[in-house]
């Protein structure tokens, strides 16, 4: 199951932008009645251009050049009522008052456009992520899946983080990732990463194999010929860390080969622990500068356990006070030494994330839980 983490469309319906239209005309009637009635030495007329202004927040320019125009004739009736339409006052009223209804029916137009840009921006983004971040599924092999995801661009809904999972004849294997930077910048980066690993997960024999493909992919992008120039003196900053498991169908347990990635999370036995490798590979498209063997680590991983896998936008979330959202602890806080499934775990620690940043991430978080079920067989 996927929780996606996805920004709403923040236009209003046009049920209650109809409903809010009714404001600016009540104000051009309240002002033109009491305009007509007020001692001729008191002028209301200027108070007539907060209705295109207050209009132009919510409307379309249609609909703020009618409200101007409506402006514009009471303003008109009043100066027929009170003196003459070519009195002094009112003329440089009436002037006042066109020019302002054509400024904000302009900025209106402005906004629409604005708003169908983004629009537009959120479905193909929501496009993208369909293509390259594809749901995990609720159930694969002897394991249960949840997967969350969000963004931190206001407007993106992928970045860099990754996630995917594939079969094996004997397994399932998992891989979570991060690549430097984040938003729409970081897509190409991910997409290539999690093609290569949906092509060799299901076939390569050896986990080590597996990683050193995908480090032979990362690779290679990063010594394209064709990068732009002004690229270059970035390439020697350009990696992706990454941790890949392999979970064997038979076997309760996990292997692990972690590549500079935040440690997994394991619950289980009443406890929750960190799964540290005691070696730990360098980022994937670092191995020009950093040289290891690639050698999976061994975990328990018994039935009704969860491991939860997460990218460092997780753990490097701030609060007001600057401080880092303390990941494990709140693990405990939330759940303790209770059973829980996967989906009801990244509900709760989705909610006191975000809590916790104030609603807002510096970087993308992604996370995955998997639970191990009992072998079918």
């Amino acid at each position: 199951m996927a929780l996606r983490g996805l920004r709403a469309d923040h236009r209003l319906p046009h049920e209650p932008r109809r409903i809010l239209l009714v404001v600016p005309i009540a104000l051009i009637a309240v002002v033109t009645v009491v305009d007509i009635l007020a001692p001729p030495s008191v002028h209301l007329g200027p108070f007539l251009v907060a209705a295109p202004a207050v209009t132009a927040s919510f409307a379309g320019p249609r609909t703020t050049g009618c409200v101007g125009a409506l402006a514009v004739l009471a303003q008109a009736l009043v100066a027929i009522v009170r003196t003459s339409l070519v009195d002094l006052n009112h003329v440089v009223q009436l002037i006042a008052l066109i020019l302002i209804s054509t400024f904000v029916t302009l900025f209106a137009y402005w906004r629409e456009r604005r708003e169908t840009e983004l629009a537009q921006l959120r479905s193909v983004a929501k496009a993208a992520q369909g293509v390259v971040l594809r749901p995990l599924p609720q159930r694969i092999g002897t394991l249960r899946l949840a997967s969350v995801y969000l963004s931190a661009e206001r407007e993106a809904q992928i970045g860099g983080d990754l996630y995917a999972a594939a079969r094996t004849t004997r397994g399932t294997r998992i891989v979570i990732g991060d690549v430097r930077g984040k938003g729409l910048e970081a897509v190409g980066d991910a997409a290539l990463l999690l093609g290569a690993f949906r092509s060799a997960a299901h076939r390569q024999a050896d986990l080590a194999d597996l990683v050193a493909f995908l480090e032979g992919t990362v690779s290679s992008d990063l010594d394209d010929p064709v990068a732009p120039d002004d690229e270059t003196e970035d390439l020697g900053e350009a990696f992706v860390t990454a941790a890949v498991l392999d979970v064997p169908d038979d076997d309760p347990s996990l292997h692990l080969i972690n590549c500079g990635h935040p440690p997994p999370l394991l619950l289980g036995g009443g406890r929750i622990r960190l799964l540290e490798v005691s070696r730990p590979a360098p980022p994937l498209g670092l191995t020009e500068f950093v040289h290891t063997e690639l050698s999976p680590q061994r975990f328990a991983f018994g039935t009704g356990d969860i491991v939860l896998l997460y990218t460092d936008g997780v753990i490097e979330a701030r609060d007001r006070d600057g401080t880092f959202y303390p990941l494990a602890q709140r693990l405990e806080q939330l759940v303790g030494s209770r059973a829980t499934e996967p989906e009801a775990l990244l509900s709760r620690l989705c909610a006191d994330l975000l809590k916790h940043a104030g609603g807002h991430l510096g970087d993308d978080a992604a996370m995955v839980a998997l639970q191990r079920l009992p072998d079918p067989s």
